[in-house]
């Protein structure tokens, strides 16, 4: 069985049905400058019950392909937001 990757990122928006809109925060060293820096992506999470709100922290596992830009689905919430 292939590694699945798990990401760990904050809902900033409901995206339609079963789907919520997750930014995820990383911290790299600079090439040059040798500074830890901040880099952010959004991924389309499937949320098959529909249980994530905007603010919550969730964990999420990589799938197939579930649309052109949905491959993770939700795996827990981690803690809820304030909305």
């Amino acid at each position: 069985m292939a590694f699945k990757r798990e990401i760990q990122g904050i809902v900033v928006q409901k995206s339609g049905d079963k789907t919520v809109s997750v930014l995820v925060e990383r911290k790299v060293v600079h090439p040059r400058y040798r500074k830890i820096v901040k880099r952010f992506k959004k991924y389309l999470i499937h949320d098959e019950k529909n249980q994530a709100k905007v603010g919550d922290t969730v964990v999420a596992l990589e799938c197939r392909p579930l649309s052109k830009r949905k491959a993770f689905r939700l795996k827990t919430i981690l803690a809820t937001g304030v909305e």
